[in-house]
């Protein structure tokens, strides 16, 4: 459409050349499909006829833009900025210069050039005077070309003016740190005589960096109003850098736990002061943290209202400096560090202290969350650690009871649904996920950040439709981001901004180089093919509307893009506890071998559907004309493919890598390679080479073959009851009042669906080579009048792998039915289960969270009886 729409654009301005409108939409037009060198060209010609300054600019940014996308990088140096260069010092020359735009523009293409000295000859100039559309732009630019200068006292110096100006600037102290220690490090000294620098004093010493803090302290202390953070927070930085210097002199700022206990007391009460505390932790001594808390603690106002009862805070200001403690507690390891007895006791009054704190927030409306919410979201982590440490899943469910609890009181806390979705999907249920994750109203870019959080789970839970309707809405993003990347851009030029339109482009390519783009673009052809493709006609006719083409692969391995927000659940565990830099890379490394082995499954089974198998067996003479030997090729090199990226999945498995459990999930690799699906598919797959053989060869010298082909069938069953064992187990039980799950099995059941899926249209096009066989076989004995010659043993062998085929589809229907059976009879008598020590309100959220995962496992039952049925009618069909 943008080509048709370019194309009209350029036959207008051939009939009216000097129409501005017409130049201006062509530009725009070259703008949306990326066609720099036509935009340099456009923006040229518009100049031509309307000299405006925004019509030459749009040209030079133009030509810096094939500078950004021009795979030669010498030719950006050397041809494409040099000449963008040009243009703008000659406006510079002929004072032209008229908006903040075209300077930023100049200054991005010195910069890009390495030009510093000149950027910043600009930025201090005439032309600097126009940057002011954002606070401090001039003196950003300066301090990001000082640094790269390596101008340190000019950096210093800029960074110490504006700290005086702004103490709680924080990006300015980390600028001053820096440059105080590359100082020092340099034995950098000032001049005798005159200023330090151009930017005025420099302090190169320690002891002048502790000054310039203590000093802006000092101000904040002598302060009746609000105190700022910026210089308390910066003290504490100078420790920390410091002590990483090993320098004695941190010792004359003072102790850290007396430094963090005075911050506390000043800043306590606000939400940010757990946030801007947790990165010094580290400067604590372990034998310190007890002393630490306890000193916090004994700030806290809290009061108690009978002899017995906790003592509670008695507004919302004491209620944040409590929680802030708590919050500090578990960040230094205590929560973990409890027994039994003491975790339970910490989990009952956290929940105490939750409840209690709600009437603090009668007031609020839905779309605000609660003052309490933190507390019950700590006691739902404490039970995960109980769950991770016991393995016992009562602690689990009632995690869920209370996070639910939570949600009905603050119904916009985000980290309760994402906690939900964790824990419902842990335990195999995803239908409650469709509406926890819709509620989370995610947009635009979430979709690529978290959207990994639902399509992990929803199609290995037998949920197909669900998992369809997650997929939609990941694609409908990633399809949308062309058109409105493109929009962005022309809005860009349109206004001047022409520093965000580089921005625009790389924003772009991340998301089409998205490591979940390509993950959910290959399961939603897979998961359309699976419920929707019945025979080899019907997958023929699904392929070729996809646009599937197996020689080709269009994931960019290379340039692929990690996106996901892993950080996204809060968490207040130790260091040791948290994501590490190696579990990153450790998921990464999974979920791409993971995608290779799933992207080369669904190419293998478009190699079956292409090109359609005529009805008549092909000779071998006529192989490479018709197209066989081309599509055996292709088979041969996907299976070699296959082959090295299942045994690079199974060394993967052997390492047993565990995540932390708000870190990535894992990917299905692990339970995949468990329940023999990977092998079982790569038979079927290598079962269709022998096929391509006997299609060849016929009938007559292929005894070796078809012996092969007849010991294929009898594995594939072999290897599908193997799978079909590991389904054999009840998804749901209640054992002395505690709920079981085991969602192992359900995974299990959908590899097996997936997986007989497969072989069915293996099974399918190995009866359109071997009908026309056995007719044509029986053709010539007619002709012969010989109805003693023997019958080739692959076509009794075909027929008993069918009817083998059909009893153990049917047998998997048959327990599967017997699930549901099991599953309604829990409903029956679970009233009578209930735990008598829990609270109406528990029982009533214990009760729901049942329910809510046994309807969850009865929907995934369904769906996977309902896809078994119409595969079952299939195998019924399969007689040669």
């Amino acid at each position: 459409m943008a080509e048709l729409v370019m194309k009209l654009y350029e036959a207008a301005v051939k009939k009216v050349p000097n129409s501005e409108e017409y130049h201006s939409h062509l530009f725009m037009a070259y703008a949306r499909v990326g066609e720099y060198k036509k935009m340099q060209q456009a923006g040229m010609a518009l100049y031509k006829i309307v000299p405006k300054n925004p019509y030459y600019f749009w040209s030079v940014m133009s030509l810096v833009m094939q500078a950004i996308s021009a795979q030669d990088e010498k030719l950006s140096k050397t041809m494409f900025l040099p000449l963008a260069e040009r243009m703008v010092e000659k406006m510079v020359k002929e004072d032209k210069i008229e908006a903040e735009a075209e300077v930023q523009l100049y200054f991005m293409i010195l910069e890009r050039l390495g030009k510093y000295t000149e950027a910043l000859e600009v930025v201090r100039g005439k032309l600097g005077e126009k940057l002011t559309s954002e606070v401090q732009s001039r003196e950003n630019k300066c301090m990001s070309l000082y640094r790269k200068l390596d101008q340190w006292p000019e950096c210093n110096a800029l960074s110490r003016k504006l700290l005086l100006k702004n103490p709680d600037d924080w990006q300015f102290y980390l600028s001053y740190f820096d440059s105080v220690f590359h100082l020092i490090d340099e034995a950098w000294s000032p001049p005798e005589q005159g200023e330090h620098c151009t930017e005025g004093h420099v302090d190169s010493a320690v002891d002048q960096a502790i000054k310039f803090v203590e000093d802006r302290i000092a101000g904040e202390d002598s302060k009746d109003s609000r105190h700022l953070r910026g210089p308390y927070l910066a003290r504490l930085e100078l420790i920390k850098r410091l002590r990483q210097r090993s320098s004695s002199e941190e010792r004359e700022l003072g102790n850290p736990l007396d430094l963090m206990f005075e911050y506390f007391v000043k800043f306590g009460d606000k939400p940010c002061c757990i946030t801007d505390l947790r990165i010094f932790v580290d400067l604590l001594e372990p034998d310190q943290y007890v002393q630490f808390i306890n000193r916090l603690t004994e700030t806290v106002p809290l009061s108690t209202q009978a002899e017995d009862a906790l003592a509670q805070p008695a507004d919302i200001k004491s209620l944040q400096r409590h929680l802030c403690v708590v919050q500090l507690s578990r960040l230094l390891g205590m929560h973990h560090s409890l027994d039994t007895e003491h975790k339970l006791h910490l989990i009952e009054e956290l929940k105490a202290r939750y409840l209690y704190g709600l009437k603090f927030g009668k007031s609020c409306l839905k779309t605000e969350l609660q003052f309490s919410d933190m507390y019950c979201l700590l006691a739902a982590h404490v039970l995960v650690d109980f769950w991770k440490e016991t393995g016992e899943e009562r602690h689990l469910w009632q995690c869920l009871g209370l996070l639910e609890e939570g949600l009905s009181n603050s119904p916009s806390n985000a980290q309760f649904k994402l906690l939900l979705i964790i824990i419902y999907c842990r335990l195999g249920a995803f239908e409650p996920i469709v509406d926890l994750y819709s509620s989370l109203d995610a947009k635009h870019i979430q979709h690529d950040t978290i959207g990994y959080l639902v399509t992990r789970y929803a199609e290995p839970l037998g949920q197909f439709a669900a998992a369809s309707q997650s997929c939609n809405f990941s694609l409908r993003f990633f399809h949308s981001n062309q058109k409105d990347t493109s929009e962005y851009i022309i809005q860009a030029y349109k206004y001047g901004a022409f520093e965000k339109i580089p921005e625009f482009i790389a924003f772009r390519n991340r998301l089409n180089n998205s490591l979940h783009f390509a993950q959910v673009r290959v399961e939603r052809m897979l998961l359309d093919l699976f419920l929707e493709a019945n025979i080899l006609s019907s997958l023929e006719e699904n392929v070729r509307s996809m646009g599937l083409c197996p020689e080709e692969d269009d994931i960019p391995w290379k340039e692929m893009q990690d996106n996901r927000d892993l950080t996204v659940l809060v968490s207040w565990d130790p260091k040791s506890r948290q994501l590490s830099e190696e579990d990153r890379w450790l998921s990464l490394e999974e979920e791409i071998l993971w995608l290779r082995i799933r992207s080369l499954t669904l190419r293998l089974i478009a190699t079956l559907a292409t090109p359609s198998h005529p009805v008549e067996p092909k000779n071998s003479e006529k192989a490479a004309e018709n197209g066989v030997a081309s599509k055996n090729d292709t088979l041969h090199e996907l299976l070699r493919q296959l082959e090295v990226a299942l045994e690079g999945g199974k060394r993967f498995v052997e390492r047993k890598v565990q995540y932390h459990f708000l870190g990535p999930p894992s990917t299905r690799l692990t339970s995949a390679f468990a329940s023999g699906s990977c092998q079982c598919q790569a038979s079927a797959f290598r079962l269709v080479v022998d096929v391509h053989d006997l299609d060849i060869s016929g009938l007559d010298d292929t005894t070796e073959v078809q012996e092969r082909l007849g010991n294929s069938f009898k594995d594939l069953i072999v290897q599908l009851k193997d799978i079909r064992n590991k389904c054999e187990s009840d998804l749901f039980e209640i054992r002395d009042g505690q709920n079981k799950t085991k969602p192992a099995a359900l995974e299990n059941l959908v590899f097996f669906t997936e997986t007989v899926c497969i072989i069915l249209w293996v099974s399918s096009y190995c009866s359109c080579i071997l009908r026309p066989l056995k007719s044509n076989l029986q053709k010539k004995k007619k002709k012969k009048k010989d109805a003693n010659t023997p019958t080739p043993a692959i076509f009794t062998n075909y027929q008993e792998y069918i009817s083998a085929l059909q009893l153990l589809i049917s047998e998997v229907l048959d327990h599967i039915k017997g699930l549901e059976t099991n599953l309604t009879a829990l409903k029956l008598d679970s009233l009578s289960l209930e735990d008598h020590t829990l609270s109406e309100a528990e029982k009533k959220f214990k009760k729901m969270v049942r329910e809510k995962v046994q309807s969850s496992y009865q929907r995934s039952l369904q769906e996977m009886a309902e896809l078994l049925k119409k595969r079952l009618d299939t195998v019924k069909g399969l007689k040669i």
